[in-house]
């Protein structure tokens, strides 16, 4: 089995559980046992399909000011911790590489396998969220249509992101590929690099 087939059921049940209520203060309630890649990855796709909500209420041309700086400040810390997941998951990769004879003709590739998994991740969100719009029954035939057209193209790019995800995790398997973990080093969370934190000390 691949790593994108073992993403598959993950992601699609984590972005279900949620649809359950439909609602971000929801608790989560990850099935898979602590320490696993498998709790990891529903964690991943569980905050990013939080964190999808979050994106569409802040965008409610009514909302309250003051509920959208809290909701403002949720989104931070939201990404925050999705990009500490994507770490972990990295981490579970160089783990699981570590003894790897890394060949002398070997390249890095433009982004580590976490972050494909991640942009995976969200266009699990986007095909759900956009066969939605396809199964509306209170929307035009134009929308529909329109809908469609965007959903054949997100699945077609499904099976080629999780084809590339699988293929470089081979080739690093293989020595063909090494990894680099940079940390994100978010310079605006930081009290001491964000300028508007520390001169107010």
């Amino acid at each position: 089995m691949t790593f994108t087939q073992i993403c598959d059921p993950i992601f699609r049940q984590a972005i279900d559980n949620y649809h359950v209520t439909d609602n971000v203060d929801t608790p989560i309630n990850n099935p898979f046992e602590e320490g696993t890649i498998e709790n990891r990855l529903y964690l991943k796709c569980w905050i990013d399909t939080v964190q999808w909500h979050f994106e569409d209420i802040i965008r409610d041309p009514n909302i309250d000011p003051v509920e959208a700086l809290t909701l403002k400040r949720r989104i931070d810390k939201s990404n925050q911790d999705r990009t500490d997941l994507v770490e972990q998951i990295d981490s579970y990769f160089r783990e699981k590489y570590a003894d790897v004879k890394v060949l002398d003709s070997a390249t890095i590739n433009t982004e580590s396998p976490a972050w494909a998994v991640d942009r995976l991740s969200i266009l699990y969100l986007k095909i759900y969220h956009m066969q939605e719009q396809v199964s509306r029954t209170d929307a035009e035939a134009a929308h529909i249509q329109k809908c469609q057209a965007k959903l054949d193209v997100l699945l077609e790019q499904r099976v080629d992101l999780s084809s590339a995800i699988d293929q470089l995790l081979a080739d690093i398997e293989d020595g063909k590929k090494y990894m680099k973990v940079y940390r994100q080093m978010k310079m605006y969370n930081d009290p001491s690099t964000n300028p508007i934190l520390y001169q107010q000390k």
